[in-house]
């Protein structure tokens, strides 16, 4: 996924059904703790785990983007196809352009969990 030591990440949307071995993974190479939603301050990246039930995806990446600083990315991290609560496909692409992201690309990053990186579209100079 990228992530870089000294790098601060902010983590939305953590539950009992987040993947662990993947949060200290991302937090061993950043050699910090992840910030959460009221760290009040830029961030580089977002983590943003999301499940079909958590509501409307275009408000969860609006406010997702808050602290997010020019140029950073989002990590949308939905359940895979086939597990509790996973995300369509067509609703991120659906969704994304809508609060001012373009989707890159999608990996499984565990078991149960596909990230999905979104950035803001560079505009034409």
């Amino acid at each position: 996924m990228g992530f870089t030591r000294g790098q601060v990440v902010q983590e939305l949307g953590w539950d009992n059904d987040t993947d662990d071995d993947l949060r200290i993974a991302i937090e061993d190479a950043l050699d910090a703790d992840m910030v959460d939603g009221d760290y009040g301050n830029v961030v580089e990246s977002v983590l943003l785990w999301w499940r079909d039930e958590d509501g409307d995806l275009v408000d969860g990446l609006v406010d997702a983007k808050a602290d997010l600083v020019g140029g950073g990315v989002i990590w949308l991290l939905t359940p895979k196809v086939g597990r509790p609560n996973c995300v369509d496909a067509a609703d991120i692409a659906e969704a994304a352009p809508i609060a001012g992201l373009a989707q890159t690309t999608t990996a499984a990053v565990s078991k149960d969990w596909q990230a999905t990186r979104l950035v803001t579209p560079k505009t034409p100079a």
